[in-house]
């Protein structure tokens, strides 16, 4: 059972619903006594990072093929519009002029390969879990994305880093995560020997947020959104 599930569920009393709240403060404070450095450079990578994220209409073989055909039209089309991001500011403000143009690109592909799925896209702050991609992990957290729904967007999603561009491999520009990234904090999504801080961050971030009522993967309200 989740812990939010379990919150608010009728199964157990309010004591011990109340000791159970108790237990998860306990571990919050004792989470930020052990690892205050480690929660700091999390809090700043999500905030120095922007990524993008593709849902897929569904689990079906067909729509997960559509989607890796819509993220390769999509990197195509960025690779040509961000030799000019120098930051995440630049990078965000280039995909936010540019968003009706990538929305137009990943409908077509929809509609090229078959299918009458809509597309929208948003740019978003949201919350990610752990995740890995190649040889980098970045923490949980919340960070700016743009997001790329298609259809019901109810199958496995692919992310990526947007910038540094990272999943763009054919970029003009060679920026890297040590560019963008502190000599420590790039140590830190580097290094799988931090594998069990992640973990246990990842739990702290989750349990934070049951406890402020904070459901994870929302929109913001100060998202912006195209359709």
């Amino acid at each position: 059972m989740k812990i939010k599930n379990f919150l608010n569920s009728d199964t157990f009393s309010t004591s011990a619903k109340l000791a159970f709240k108790a237990v998860l403060c306990g571990f919050v404070i004792c989470f930020s006594l052990s690892m205050t450095d480690f929660a700091a450079q999390s809090q700043e990578i999500s905030e120095e990072v922007f990524r993008l994220h593709i849902l897929a209409n569904s689990d079906s073989e067909e729509d997960q093929n559509l989607k890796l055909a819509v993220r390769d039209e999509v990197q195509k089309f960025c690779y040509n519009i961000y030799g000019n991001a120098k930051t995440k500011e630049d990078a965000e403000k280039i995909l936010a002029d540019k968003l009706p143009e990538i929305i137009e690109i990943a409908q077509n592909e929809v509609y090229k390969k078959g299918y009458d799925y809509p597309v929208k896209g948003e740019i978003v702050n949201m919350y990610f879990t752990n995740r890995v991609y190649d040889n980098i992990t970045l923490p949980a957290g919340d960070y700016d994305a743009v997001r790329i729904t298609i259809g019901e967007g109810k199958g496995h999603n692919w992310w990526c880093v947007m910038f540094p561009p990272i999943c763009i491999s054919a970029a003009d520009n060679t920026a890297d995560i040590s560019d963008v990234l502190s000599d420590e904090q790039t140590e830190l999504v580097t290094n799988n020997s931090y594998e069990y801080k992640f973990k246990i961050y990842e739990v702290y971030q989750n349990i934070t947020n049951s406890l402020s009522g904070q459901r994870p993967q929302e929109i913001r309200e100060d998202s912006l959104f195209y359709s």
